[in-house]
């Protein structure tokens, strides 16, 4: 028989070295779980995260919108409206609301609460409003954010002279300056006149044009400021821009500003005044404040009329409002005042505006005019002194002659044609009339800030 070969030998593995394996593939399994753990782990702290910056988010965006229905109520108020508070909770001067039922995802809500004070401010008080914004969220990643703002009513009058379009000194010897009457920033003490010894250079010219040749500036002096919507101005061999001292024919760069933009709304002129035919002699009442309504006012000849008072007068023709020619006149003494608004033309010629107080705010005269063709037109000649405030967006403001001029002016164009000395007056910058709150300041409050308001939103 013939023997079968062998079969070659089957290997075997140590046992230890199969216990070996196992422990390096349970290792492996090891590290595999721990890192897909980490990851997941470092996922959803991620997650959380994302949640709570959006929720932040969220949260600071809510309280914003809780400060602009505070800032909207005060507003509305302003501008005689009897629902600015409607719907608010109110105690001792104070008004506060509640806006909820606010969803940002599916299981999450928001709402805020605000606090407002003063809801009268008297004149010069800046209200303030806070704003408490609670997100709640499933997930409990919910958070809080509490922010103040301070308001303030803008002035119109932040520039001696604004056109929104073309600014044009066509004069030979035109000045400008600067005084404050204000110096005190307290209403009730004596306005201080202008004098050359109180003459600064910190007011400024402006011009939203975005046109170089509704720019003339020939041989002003403009010590102070110049700002325009873009081109960069010029001047002649005797004109300047710059402070008190600076040499003819130089502008100093640093007085100059290309990026200027402001908006300047349509004023509505009020209707509550007592209506009357025809203006006399005098109108108002010493010591009181007193509001008329008539059609148009001319004087000629030798007619003066004298305003008594605090005085606002409505003019309602939208053609020729004003008109003072001859030796006429209109005549505030001290301590008098007048509002002027009409929609019409003003021409005023004569002897002109007679304002014995210091303090240009004395005579406002508002442009009422409000569409973009036809415009209005003020027409203002004489070489003795003016004392005003103009506000005409929408009107042709045309000065001639060789005085002095205090105060401040805003017009759709603006035009100097004599050799007249324009001093503004600084403290107009504070003059708010017929202007709306701003945001003047804001703060997010944290911790111990927080806390210290924490008060204001209890028990609601």
């Amino acid at each position: 028989m013939t023997a079968r070969p062998s079969s070659p030998a089957r290997r075997r593995h140590p046992r230890s070295r199969r216990g070996s394996l196992l422990i390096v593939a349970m290792l492996v399994a090891a590290f595999v779980a721990l890192g897909l753990g980490s990851y997941l782990s470092f996922n959803l702290t991620s997650t959380r995260l994302a949640q709570r910056t959006f929720h932040r988010n969220a949260a600071f965006n809510l309280a914003e919108c809780g400060l602009e229905e505070g800032l909207w109520s005060y507003n509305r108020t302003l501008a005689g409206k009897t629902d600015g508070w409607t719907g608010w909770n109110t105690d001792a001067g104070s008004a506060w609301r509640k806006f909820d039922g606010f969803s940002f995802a599916a299981g999450t809500t928001g709402s805020v609460k605000v606090y407002a004070t003063p809801m009268t401010p008297s004149e010069g008080t800046s209200p303030r409003v806070v704003a408490l914004a609670a997100i709640d969220s499933d997930s409990g990643t919910g958070t809080t954010q509490m922010i103040e703002v301070s308001l303030k009513r803008r002035s119109y009058f932040a520039n001696g002279l604004t056109a929104r379009r073309t600014l044009a000194f066509r004069g030979n010897n035109t000045t400008f300056d600067s005084w404050n009457s204000d110096p005190d920033n307290n209403p009730a003490t004596a306005a201080i006149p202008y004098a050359p010894a109180l003459a600064r250079d910190t007011g400024g010219v402006a011009s939203g044009t975005v046109e170089s040749t509704d720019l003339i500036f020939n041989n002003a002096r403009i010590h102070g400021y110049v700002r325009t919507g873009g081109p960069y101005p010029t001047v002649g061999t005797q004109g300047l821009i710059g402070p008190i001292g600076t040499a003819d024919g130089v502008i100093d760069a640093s007085r100059v500003a290309t990026d200027f933009s402001a908006s300047f709304p349509d004023i509505e002129a009020p209707d509550d005044g007592t209506i009357i035919g025809t203006i006399g002699s005098t109108l108002g009442t010493v010591g009181m404040s007193t509001s008329w309504i008539c059609p148009s006012l001319v004087l000629k000849g030798n007619d003066t009329l004298t305003i008594l008072g605090d005085v606002t007068l409505v003019l309602t023709d939208p053609v020729k409002a004003l008109s003072i020619t001859g030796k006429a006149s209109i005549v505030i003494p001290a301590g008098s005042s007048l509002r002027l608004y009409t929609p019409g033309d003003v021409l005023v010629a004569g002897k002109g505006l007679i304002n014995a107080n210091a303090s240009p705010a004395t005579f406002r005269l508002w442009g009422t005019h409000t569409t973009e063709d036809d415009e209005q037109d003020i027409d203002i000649t004489g070489n003795g002194s003016l004392t005003a405030v103009i506000y005409a967006p929408k009107a042709d403001l045309t000065l001639r002659g060789n005085g002095n001029i205090r105060g401040a002016m805003v017009a759709e164009t603006i035009t100097l044609t004599g050799n007249a000395a324009f001093h503004y007056d600084e403290a107009l910058a504070n003059l708010a009339d017929h202007a709306d709150y701003r945001a003047d300041g804001w703060r997010l409050l944290t911790g111990s800030e927080a806390a210290a308001n924490e008060a204001l939103f209890s028990g609601w």
